[in-house]
């Protein structure tokens, strides 16, 4: 199995500001909406993380579809509206309850982690993602929201947002 700086190397990788190391890899020719709100029909990223560097609680606006790859199992950390938390195996041991895909549905606050080494994921985002459409969250914020959920969200989202 490849070390993760290789992965990181050969796909050209770079930081993602939630975390985890992505590049675009493609992206539809077709476009929705109105002109000052046009996106693609659908992006999608490679997204490599660390348990150095997890995906930090985020929100989106659309859809994103987790295609699991390699490495390690991924845990995708999922605060819905409603206020539950469920924690999503990611991984090949299908029988040992993990998926090889999970869509987290658009408006979830949610986070990636994996305990170990690395996970190699893609991630497709249906309308395509746009920043503009991204917002990342702090521990105050979401602990205000979600105070039952306090270790995750500790765990998980940042103390202070990055520049």
């Amino acid at each position: 199995m490849k070390k993760a700086q290789e992965w990181i190397d050969e796909l050209g990788l770079e930081p993602h500001p939630e975390g985890g190391f992505y590049k675009r890899t493609e992206e539809s020719d077709l476009s929705l909406g109105k002109e000052a709100r046009q996106r693609p029909l659908y992006t999608s990223i490679y997204f490599l993380l660390t348990p150095e560097s997890p995906s930090h609680f985020h929100r989106l606006t659309s859809d994103e579809i987790w295609y699991y790859h390699e490495g390690q199992p991924l845990v995708v950390h999922c605060l819905f509206p409603d206020g539950r938390y469920e924690a999503i195996y990611l991984g090949k041991d299908v029988a040992g309850g993990q998926r090889l895909h999970y869509t987290v549905p658009r408006g979830t606050i949610f986070a990636s982690s994996v305990p170990v080494d690395y996970a190699l994921v893609s991630c497709l985002v249906a309308p395509g993602f746009d920043f503009s459409d991204f917002e990342l969250f702090t521990q105050s914020q979401l602990l205000k929201e979600y105070p039952q959920h306090k270790r995750i969200i500790q765990e998980l989202a940042y103390e202070i947002l990055p520049e």
